[in-house]
C-alpha cells in the first residue's frame, strides 16, 4: 500500500541522487611523498595555474599529504601555521571537484575554519585555482549579511568555506544541506575545539554522509582533536612535518623582563620601529586603549578584535597589508588566519594564557621558511608563569632585562624613540582646606545636587 502522510506532518522528501556527485573515497594503500607537483595526478589547468602563481615546488606538508588526499584517503596532517596546509588540502579538493556541479543549497565539499579571517584567507588562496578548473567557491562567516550568503548557496556552490556558527545557522534555516558533501576539511582543528566549537563541528559532521573523504589539519593534536579523529576519520594517513611543540629553527624567542613603570614606554619604542609588527594583548579594551596611546605618539596603529565589525576588521587588515598601518594590535582572534608576507616580529605585550596560544601567536612570523622573532614583555610577577609556559612549548628563550632606549632592545626588535613625546602625567590635585565655621555660615546653604545639575550641564555644552 502506498504510504500516506499523517495529518499536520510535513512529508520529508529525500534528495535525488545526482549523477555528477563525487564518488566516495577509495580504499588504497598509503602513497609515498612526491618531489614535484608534476608527479601528481591533478588537472592540467591546476598545474598551469601553479606555474603561473610561481609555486614551483611543494612544501613538505603538501608533498606528503597531496598524493593520499588525491587518492581519496582520509588525511590527518599536523603542521604549524604557515607550513602550506591550505594548498595541501585545497588542491586535492579542487582536483576532485573539477568537472562536477553542485545542486542549489547542496555543496559537494566543505571546509570548516575557526575564524572569519582564516575563511577569507582560504578563499583568497584558493580562488585562482578554483577559477582555473571552474569550481564555484562560497564563503559563509558571521559578521556579514546572512541573506547574501544564503543567495550564494542558492545559486550553487561546489565548495563552501565556513565558520561553524554561521554554517549551523544556514543549515537550521534550510539554506544549506550537507547530505551531498563528499569531502570535508577541518582546518586549524585545535583552535576550533579551543574556541568551544567542538559540539557544533560534531553536529555538522554528523550531517555529512559517512562514506565521504575527511581531512583534518591542525598545529597540535590534543585530546579534543583526537576525539574528532577517532569518530570521523577512517584509517587516516598521518603526516607530521613539525615537532609537537611547533618550535621552528628560523624563529627566535625572547623574554624581555620589564618593570611595570617601563612597560608602556618600552611598547611604544618597539611600535616605532621601521617595519610592521603585530602586538598581542589579552582584552579588547586593552587593544583599543593601546592603539589610542600609540597613535598619540605618532605610530600608525589599528586594533583587531572580536568587538569590531567585519568592515572594521577588514580595514585594519587591508591597512596592515598595504603598510598604511604599521602596528596591528590584536587579541587572539588574529592568532591564526592572518598571512603577512615578510612579517619578522611578533610582540606579546600581554603574555598568552597557555603554550598553545603562544605558538599560534608566534605563527604569524617565520612563515614559509623565513626568519622571525617573537618577543614577550614579562612583568616581575609573570616570570614564573612564563617559564612554565615556555617549558610546555618546548622552547628555550633568550631572557634579559630591558628598559626603553637600551641598545639590546633596539638590536632585538628595532625599537627606537617615538616621533612624539609622551603626554605629561596629570598634575596631582591638592586638597583644598576645609572652611571654618564662620566661612561655612557666610557661604550660606550648600547647593544641592538639583542646584548643581543645570550648571554642570551648561559647562558640558561649552566644552
Amino acid at each position: 500500500m502506498p504510504r500516506t502522510a499523517q495529518p499536520g506532518r510535513r512529508e520529508r522528501r529525500r534528495p535525488a541522487k545526482r549523477r555528477d556527485a563525487v564518488p566516495p573515497r577509495a580504499s588504497t594503500a598509503p602513497v609515498p611523498a612526491v618531489e614535484s607537483f608534476s608527479e601528481l595526478r591533478m588537472p592540467a589547468p591546476l598545474l598551469a595555474e601553479l606555474a603561473r602563481q610561481g609555486v614551483t615546488a611543494p612544501f613538505p606538508i603538501q608533498a606528503a599529504s597531496l598524493p593520499n588526499a588525491l587518492a581519496g584517503r582520509d588525511v590527518l596532517g599536523r603542521g604549524r601555521t604557515g607550513s602550506g596546509k591550505t594548498l595541501a588540502f585545497g588542491l586535492a579538493v579542487l582536483s576532485r571537484m573539477a568537472g562536477h556541479r553542485a545542486a542549489p543549497r547542496a555543496p559537494l565539499a566543505l571546509v570548516l575554519v575557526p575564524t572569519r579571517e582564516l575563511a577569507q584567507q582560504v578563499e583568497s588562496a584558493l580562488s585562482p585555482y578554483a577559477d582555473a578548473v571552474a569550481v564555484r567557491l562560497a564563503t559563509v562567516v558571521g559578521g556579514l549579511p546572512i541573506s547574501r550568503q544564503a543567495n550564494a548557496l542558492k545559486s550553487g556552490a561546489d565548495v563552501v568555506i565556513a565558520t561553524p556558527g554561521r554554517l549551523a545557522d544556514l543549515v537550521e534555516r534550510g539554506d544549506c544541506r550537507l547530505g551531498e558533501v563528499r569531502i570535508t576539511v577541518l582546518d586549524e582543528a585545535d583552535q576550533m575545539t579551543d574556541m568551544g566549537f567542538l559540539p557544533q563541528v560534531t553536529r555538522l559532521l554528523e550531517r555529512t554522509p559517512p562514506g565521504g573523504q575527511r581531512m583534518l589539519f591542525s598545529a597540535t593534536l590534543d585530546r579534543d582533536v583526537d576525539r574528532l579523529v577517532r569518530r570521523f576519520l577512517g584509517d587516516p594517513v598521518t603526516h607530521s612535518v613539525d615537532p609537537p611543540a611547533g618550535a621552528v629553527a628560523a624563529m627566535e624567542h625572547h623574554l624581555l623582563h620589564v618593570a611595570e613603570a617601563d612597560k608602556h614606554e618600552t611598547t611604544a619604542h618597539i611600535a616605532s620601529r621601521t617595519g610592521r609588527v603585530i602586538m598581542f594583548v589579552g582584552k579588547k579594551h586593552a587593544a583599543d586603549r593601546l592603539v589610542k596611546k600609540l597613535t598619540a605618539r605618532g605610530v600608525r596603529a589599528a586594533a583587531l578584535h572580536g568587538g569590531k565589525t567585519q568592515s572594521q576588521r577588514n580595514r585594519a587588515l587591508n591597512g596592515f597589508h598595504g603598510a598604511d598601518v604599521t602596528v596591528l594590535v590584536a587579541t587572539n582572534v588574529a592568532a591564526r588566519g592572518i598571512h603577512i608576507d615578510d612579517l619578522d616580529l611578533v610582540v606579546n605585550v600581554d603574555p598568552p594564557a597557555d603554550h598553545k596560544d603562544y605558538l599560534h601567536r608566534g605563527g604569524r612570523t617565520a612563515r614559509a621558511g623565513r626568519a622571525g622573532t617573537v618577543v614577550t614583555l614579562v612583568l616581575p610577577e609573570q616570570r614564573r608563569e612564563m617559564d612554565d609556559l615556555m617549558s610546555k612549548a618546548g622552547i628555550t628563550p633568550h631572557t634579559m632585562r630591558v628598559r626603553p632606549g637600551d641598545p639590546e632592545l633596539a638590536r632585538i626588535t628595532g625599537a627606537r624613540a617615538p616621533s612624539r613625546a609622551a603626554a605629561p602625567a596629570p598634575a596631582a590635585q591638592t586638597a583644598k582646606p576645609r572652611p571654618g565655621k564662620h566661612q561655612a555660615a557666610k557661604a550660606g546653604k550648600p547647593r544641592t545636587p538639583r542646584d548643581r545639575g543645570p550648571r554642570r550641564r551648561q559647562s558640558s555644552l561649552n566644552t
